[in-house]
């Protein structure tokens, strides 16, 4: 099983747009009993907060639902637990590091870099462009899986 936990600052918004974009993704091409798909926070703002009501209608638009999801914090102890962590840009990744304080399986990497891109997955919390950022996460996820199952 390959596990896989995308992460975002605040873990309402971007990861877990991944999360359930991802979860959607290996569904469909039947794999979903090999993978396990979570997500989480490397800050403490919105722990225990729902998925931003923008965000969730986003989803819903592509089919999706994020029902019960709840925002998690990144812990130190998760680097044990999960085979890859995906960070949408690199504020994160400088975040991801620090939790981890190190990375040495090579676990953390930047979402877009698996579409051969090397942006940021905007925060639309900031810009309001929820509909760009799900394309981009959607483009991210659909190549991390076509590498995960070309290995």
């Amino acid at each position: 099983m390959i596990k896989i936990m995308f992460v975002c600052h605040g873990n309402i918004c971007r990861s877990p747009m991944a999360e359930f974009i991802m979860k959607k993704l290996v569904g469909d091409a039947g794999l979903a009993d090999e993978f396990y798909i979570a997500s989480a926070a490397t800050s403490t703002e919105e722990i225990g907060n729902p998925v931003y009501p923008p965000a969730r209608e986003e989803l819903h638009k592509h089919g999706l639902s994020c029902k019960g999801k709840h925002a998690v914090q990144l812990k130190a102890s998760d680097y044990d637990k999960y085979d890859l962590f995906i960070g949408m840009d690199d504020w994160n990744m400088t975040n991801i590091r620090r939790i981890f304080r190190a990375d040495p399986e090579g676990k953390v990497s930047k979402l877009l870099s698996f579409a051969g891109r090397n942006d940021d997955v905007s925060d639309p919390w900031y810009t309001r462009r929820f509909d760009v950022a799900f394309a981009d996460i959607y483009e991210g996820c659909t190549a991390l899986l076509k590498e995960l199952t070309e290995r």
